[in-house]
This record gives C-alpha cells, sequence and structure tokens, in this order.
C-alpha cells in the first residue's frame, strides 16, 4: 500500500512526507494538512484492547509516518509519556452514570499536554537530524500555551513565542505560561481576543518569505501531529470502557472551541473505533453548536465566560471536517472558507453528509449551566469537574438517551478554575500544589497591541 501523505484542505500545497508536515505546520496554501487516507483499524482492536498507553500511541501514530524509524517513534513516546502523575496516562473514571475520562494528569494539568509532550520532542528529533532551528509561533485561550512551553522549553534550536488575549485567560492560566523565564520562551498579551491571536498567527504563516526567512513552525492543532496525538487517546477509553461494561458501542462527549479535540475522535471514528456518535459541547461562544444545529457557520461577538479556552468563535480545525464534507474537493473548500473570511458565514445544505447521519450532535452550556453541573456533581459523587468538563457533562446529559455508554472527556483539572470552582461550590477546593507553588512566581511577558505588524517585528527581533 502506498505510504500517506499530507495534503492541503486547499489544494495548492504539494505532498508532505510526516516530519515535513510537523514543521510545515499550516499549509503554505493556507489551508491545513490532512492525510491523504485514513487507514482501517477495525481489525486490530481486540489486538490492541490490553496495551498500554505508549504502546497503543506508537501503534496508532506509525500508521501515519514512514519516515520516523520505528525504535526512535517508540522511545519518543515513551519519553512523553514518562511524565505524567498517572502510570494510566489517560484514566478513565465511572462517575454516576457516565464514565469520566481524565486527560489532565500531565506536566500542566490540561488534555494539551498529552500532544504537546509529544510534539516538542518531535521537533527536538526532526532538528537534530537536520541541524535546523525553529521558531514556534503559537495562540492559545488558556491552555496550549503552558502545555506548548513546557513541551519545549529550554531547547536550543527553538524560540517560542505564544500570544494569549490580555486579561481574557484565568490567572492561573496566565501564571502558568510566563512564570517560564527560560531563555527561549516569550509571552505576549495581545489586546484582543483569541480569534484576534488565531488570524494574526495565520497572516503570519501567509506571508511565506517571513515564514521562510524565520522558519515559523506552529504547535496549535493546525499541526496535524496535535490532531494525530488526541486519537489514541479515544481508543484507550473505548477498550477501557467495553472491558468494564460488555458494550459493543458507546459515545464521547467533547467540550470543543477550536474543533480540534473532537475531530480526532472523528477521525478515530473514522478508522473503526465503534463510536455511535460525537456530542459537541460549547459554551455561550456557540457558533459550533448552531452549526451542527441549522448547517450555518456564522461568526459572532466572543463573550467571556468561565471556561474561556472556549472562548472562540472561529474554530480553525472546522476546516479539516468540511473537508471530507465538501465531498473531499479542496476547491470547494478554498471558495468556502473565502467567503467565511469575506462575509464571517458559511451555510452547508441540511441535506450534507454529517448533518442527516447525525455522526456529531450538538449542545451548549451557559455559564449557570455550567456552574450548577459543578455543584451537583461535587455534593453527589464527591467528583469535581473543572468549567469545561461541566458543559461537556452538562450537554451529554442532554442526549444520554441511548443504552451506549458516555463518556466525558475531562480536558483540565479543576484547580486551574478555582474562582468557578468557588462559585458553584461555595467552597475553595480546588487546589493543587503544583499551581499552588506558583502564586509568587516571578513572570515575564510583554503586552502588544492588536496587530499582525506589531507581532512580526517583535518576533523578528528575537527569532532564533
Amino acid at each position: 500500500m502506498n505510504p500517506i501523505r499530507y495534503v492541503s484542505t486547499r489544494g495548492a500545497q504539494a505532498p508532505l512526507a510526516f516530519k515535513d508536515a510537523v514543521m510545515t505546520g499550516l499549509a503554505r496554501d493556507g489551508g491545513l494538512l490532512i492525510p491523504t487516507r485514513i487507514p482501517d483499524v477495525s481489525g486490530k482492536l481486540e489486538e490492541w484492547k490490553d496495551l498500554d498507553y505508549p504502546d497503543l500511541a506508537f501503534e496508532i501514530i506509525r500508521l501515519f509516518t514512514d519516515d520516523l524509524p520505528g525504535d526512535r517513534l517508540r522511545e519518543l513516546i515513551e519519553r512523553a509519556y514518562s511524565t505524567f502523575a498517572h502510570p494510566d496516562v489517560a484514566p478513565v473514571r465511572k462517575v454516576g452514570g457516565i464514565h469520566i475520562l481524565e486527560l489532565f494528569h500531565g506536566p500542566t494539568l490540561a488534555f494539551k499536554d498529552i500532544a504537546l509532550q509529544f510534539l516538542g520532542r518531535l521537533f527536538e528529533e526532526i532538528l537534530e537530524e537536520r541541524q535546523g532551528r525553529l521558531n514556534i509561533l503559537a495562540a492559545t485561550s488558556g491552555d496550549t500555551g503552558s502545555a506548548a512551553i513546557c513541551g519545549v522549553r529550554g531547547q536550543e534550536r527553538i524560540h517560542i513565542f505564544v500570544m494569549h488575549p490580555h486579561g481574557r485567560v484565568s490567572p492561573l492560566q496566565e501564571r502558568q505560561m510566563t512564570s517560564v523565564l527560560d531563555a527561549n520562551v516569550f509571552n505576549l498579551a495581545v489586546k484582543g481576543s483569541f480569534d484576534d491571536c488565531q488570524l494574526i498567527m495565520k497572516t503570519l504563516f501567509s506571508d511565506l518569505p517571513f515564514k521562510d526567512a524565520h522558519a515559523l513552525g506552529t504547535v496549535n492543532s493546525v499541526n496535524w501531529a496535535r490532531v494525530l496525538s488526541q486519537i489514541v487517546y479515544y481508543f484507550y477509553a473505548a477498550f477501557r470502557v467495553f472491558e468494564e461494561t460488555g458494550a459493543a458501542h458507546l459515545q464521547f462527549s467533547v467540550p470543543t472551541g477550536n474543533f480540534g479535540d473532537i475531530l480526532a475522535g472523528w477521525y478515530a471514528k473514522q478508522m473503526g473505533l465503534p463510536v455511535r456518535r460525537l456530542i459537541l459541547a460549547t459554551n455561550e461562544n456557540d457558533i459550533l453548536a448552531r452549526f451542527f444545529n441549522t448547517g450555518v457557520y456564522a461568526k459572532g461577538q466572543v463573550v467571556p465566560t468561565v471556561n474561556p479556552s472556549m472562548d472562540i468563535q472561529v474554530a480553525s480545525n472546522f476546516e479539516r471536517w468540511l473537508y471530507y464534507k465538501a465531498g473531499q474537493d479542496p476547491r470547494k473548500v478554498a471558495r468556502l472558507m473565502t467567503q467565511f473570511a469575506m462575509e464571517g458565514r458559511m451555510e452547508i445544505p441540511r441535506d450534507a453528509k454529517g448533518l442527516v447521519d447525525r455522526e456529531i450532535v450538538a449542545g451548549a452550556s451557559d455559564t449557570k449551566h455550567t456552574l450548577d453541573t459543578i455543584k451537583r456533581y461535587h455534593e453527589k459523587f464527591n467528583y469535581l469537574l473543572d468549567p469545561h468538563t461541566a458543559a461537556g457533562v452538562f450537554v451529554a446529559e442532554q442526549y444520554n438517551e441511548l443504552d451506549d455508554p458516555m463518556v466525558c472527556l475531562a480536558t483540565a483539572h479543576p484547580a486551574k478554575f478555582p474562582d468557578a470552582i468557588e462559585d458553584a461550590t461555595g467552597q475553595d477546593i480546588a487546589r493543587h500544589p503544583m499551581l499552588d507553588a506558583l502564586k509568587n512566581a516571578k513572570t515575564r511577558c510583554e503586552v502588544i497591541d492588536n496587530s499582525a505588524e506589531a507581532v512580526k517585528t517583535y518576533l523578528a527581533a528575537r527569532a532564533r
């Protein structure tokens, strides 16, 4: 069988091997890189069901790369997941009538660690092999920044520049990023929203002479390696739940703002994992929930909420899913994305595949429902949900009419959002020693104008 290559959703990027796709990040035509085929692993599920997390990650990731020797890939994976506090990496817990997939046991207490601990080591491997350098430009709505910084801090061949929306991430999320004082780490607080940060990033990547001159790379979920790494925990969770329940299918509820986390679940389903459906949960910034209920993808104003990592109105990974729903026609995708960029709106007919077969259903949880869910699960089950996970649990409950087990992704440790937990429970109980230690830590950050030119000037002066 021909090896998998990576092509752009917009069709104007020459096919790339895996390592080149990782280093390219955003495709040169402004699209996102996707694999030329999706492997069918339905015949391997029985063989894989008892594997531990690193071994399962190896089996899945190696299907998508033929230019990274197996022994090197296995070593990178083992090093990445040795940093996790729980021996299972991503344990599954039964809480009431649902299963919680805990993705917050990594070094920064967020699900982003699962991809970024691996990606940081992958960057290091490729740069060492090629004697190269890399300037990472990232945009974060909260957790990506600290996880990315943790993945590459101190690396000789990398500088990382992380933009976050000034005043719009939680104080602890900000401190996790800005207290890292390594010389290769630069934090920028942009006077705008996360969507503004993401637009600046895409603008600089679209400036090909600048991108090439400064060897720009990305750790955001526009980088295929991020999505690939996240596919693994859907299989891992499914195997544990199937063993416990004897079920043949299951459902996943995913709190998401940028569509990357639920897209990984969609790829797992296409690969043959018996997922009945995926349940997409948003907060008041509900562009994705509105789309899956109406077929209209229309941008609104970003509203600050208690779950800031979902305060997004332009979900970059949506373009990958759109590619498949547009019949894998890159010209159609480019046309739709250009329309959205100009008008802030696009519409896919209600009879498009995916809106009729309901493989993704969606709902939103506002602040009241999110806080009520945190309070209810704490009182009833003595289990603390962070506000993003609580949104996913609330929406899951609205769709829990099937007999299939429900797995809710827990995307962050509740201690990262102590104010929301206290608002919900009336108690200051969301603590973690790692975060407590940050309270008096020295920080470094630069507030910068909401302008691509301002960020370009800053980066050019400090790039590797």
